[in-house]
């Protein structure tokens, strides 16, 4: 009886103790840098969704094999994550990746080349409301399971996968907006403590959730922001903000064939072609968009590298124009005024293509120009050397040749066109100085005078007839002026500089000449000229000028042959006078000698 009470005693007090003495763990995710990390190193960095897809595919597959969380073999057994099932760290990874995979694969959709169409915007939908569903089920596991950063990086997660499934549905943007502004204060919040790592990608976040929620102010009417000032705020880059680039982009299309609409007409040098196809326009139309960004008044304010971006934005919709105007020439009839517009609307569209294209060449001549002037000062930039100039200078000519080539291509032209070819010319005239001028560069420091001498003045004389041609002209030239003008003075600076220079190395090569003449000797026991070394008292340079290629002479190598003492040399002569004990004693007898028949058989 004792023993049946003090069993039941223990059985009560058992889960007493259990619940009283132990402390359940809270588990720890830095959200935001594991999910940044893994973006960036599958895919991501380089919008490629589908990489990404595949990565959280495999990540969960090894996830599940890990954790013994399979679905069954063979027939498919559904196993629910609850709160019970949460035992580790890892299962809450697979809730996190299974969302991310779920919203990899919608973004795969919405990165499409025409975009999705009906039923596959419907399928992104649905991954989306996805996506949104194990985020939420994440954040609910992380407040009971997780501690409080945790729980505010996944509220913030949620919140954030809320507002882009309303972004992509269009519809409810004051819900989309607190979501977004939700999630922001949440991670301007975290990037006020923590390591500096996590700081910075904090603050990343609140940058690329900035556009969206300014884009949803200006759905609801809060905004005043113009459609040019929603492309801008777009620059940033970031995964977060692709669907809304994607957004915009249709937004911008839209916008584009409603206006495109009321474009009938393209003019160029006083011609005026009729534009009919739809498609056409819109290319057009979009290339002359971006062409305000680069020739408007902050133009200068923008970096070179995101100037060079807008140029191939503008190749691509003017190579598309062409597309479609060649697609309508191989379709239309035999009509032959349909035929010349069209032909006319290619060539012109051909034309400004060609501009568009020398204009992104001498911007690129700027960017080197700026870098062969500090080379010296950035120690980590590529070096630039004047033949890359003259590479450019080539591509100048041949496109000035191209475009005016095309201009006086054609039966009747107007005085536009002739004014246009003339400028051409002149600007041909212009690149061949400036190219001129670069080869002469280049041959001096190479460390040839003469030829370098001689190329300046063939510069400076090509620099002089172009600023003089362009001086005739009405229109506002007065940049190429001005860049003719500094030219012309830096040939005649760099001529004198380069006579000098060949003076004074002739006259150094007639005086190192006479010297080693004056050091000749006969018997060779003097060298033509002494190593550094053997001259420190001599302030006398042993590499030679930085201009021309020479061997330096610090130390001869390998060390010439010196006479040494030798270790004295000892001959043993006592040995052959030394009489040594008979061993004919210790010697080995021959027995075969004594033995007989069977000795000698047997031995």
């Amino acid at each position: 009886m004792g023993k049946e009470s003090r069993a039941s005693a223990m059985e009560i007090d058992a889960p007493k103790s259990t619940s009283s003495d132990q402390i359940v763990p809270k588990f720890s995710i830095n959200v935001l840098q594991l999910l940044k990390s893994a973006q960036m190193q599958h895919g991501l960095r380089h919008g490629d969704y589908t990489r990404y897809r595949r990565y959280c595919t495999a990540r969960l597959r090894r996830l599940y094999k890990s954790l013994k969380f399979t679905h069954g073999r063979g027939k498919y057994a559904k196993k629910a994550l609850t709160e019970s099932t949460v035992t580790e760290v890892r299962f809450l990874h697979v809730i996190l990746y299974t969302a991310e995979r779920a919203w990899s694969h919608a973004m795969e959709k919405r990165q499409l080349p025409n975009g999705p169409n009906a039923r596959q915007r419907i399928y992104l939908i649905g991954r989306l409301r996805k996506a949104v569903k194990w985020a939420t089920l994440f954040s609910l596991l992380c407040a009971v399971k997780a501690d409080s950063r945790t729980s505010l990086e996944a509220e913030a997660y949620e919140s954030y996968m809320k507002g882009s499934l309303l972004f992509e549905q269009d519809q409810n943007w004051d819900v989309a907006l607190k979501n977004f502004k939700s999630a922001r204060a949440v991670y301007e919040e975290l990037g006020k403590y923590g390591d500096l790592d996590n700081q910075v990608l904090c603050r990343e976040r609140v940058e690329e959730l900035e556009p969206s929620i300014r884009y949803c102010l200006h759905k609801i009417g809060q905004s005043n922001l113009q459609a040019s000032e929603l492309l801008q705020i777009g620059d940033v880059e970031g995964p977060a903000l692709d669907l809304f680039k994607a957004k915009l982009e249709a937004a911008m299309a839209e916008a584009r064939s409603q206006q495109a609409a009321s474009m009938t007409e393209f003019i160029w040098l006083g011609h005026r072609f009729p534009i009919s196809n739809a498609k056409t326009r819109v290319s057009i139309l979009k290339s002359q968009e971006l062409e305000k960004d680069v020739h408007g008044p902050l133009a200068d304010s923008i970096p070179a590298d995101k100037r060079l971006v807008i140029f191939d934005k503008i190749f691509s919709a003017y190579h598309e124009a062409r597309g479609y105007i060649r697609a309508d020439l191989a379709t239309t009839g035999s009509t032959e005024s349909v035929k010349d517009d069209l032909n006319g609307l290619d060539k012109a569209v051909s034309a400004v293509l060609g501009e568009r294209t020398i204009e992104r060449n001498l911007l690129l001549v700027k960017v080197a120009k700026s870098k062969l002037a500090n080379r010296h000062d950035d120690k980590n930039e590529k070096l630039t050397k004047p033949e890359e100039l003259v590479r450019l200078y080539d591509l100048l000519l041949q496109n000035t040749a191209d475009l005016s080539d095309l201009v006086n291509s054609g039966r009747d032209k107007k005085p536009e066109e002739v004014s246009f070819a003339e400028v051409c010319s002149y600007k041909s005239l212009a690149f061949r100085a400036q190219r001129c001028f670069y080869v002469a560069k280049s041959y001096s420091v190479a460390g040839k005078r003469a030829e370098a001498y001689a190329l300046y003045c063939r510069a400076h004389n090509l620099a002089d007839d172009a600023l003089k041609k362009f001086q005739m002209l009405d229109g506002d030239n007065k940049i190429m002026m001005k860049e003719l003008e500094d030219l012309c003075n830096e040939c005649r600076s760099n001529s004198c500089i380069e006579h000098a220079s060949g003076i004074m190395e002739e006259k150094k090569t007639q005086e190192n000449l006479s010297e080693r003449v004056s050091n000749i000797s006969l018997t060779g026991t003097e060298r033509l000229e002494k190593f550094l070394l053997e001259k420190l008292d001599v302030y006398e340079s042993a590499v030679g000028d930085s201009n021309v290629k020479c061997t330096p002479r610090i130390a001869g190598f390998p060390p010439a042959f010196q006479a040494i003492s030798r270790n004295p040399i000892v001959l043993d002569l006592a040995y052959n006078m030394i009489e040594f004990p008979p061993i004919e004693n210790r010697m080995k007898k021959d027995r075969k000698a004594k033995g007989g028949l069977i000795s000698r058989i047997f031995g």
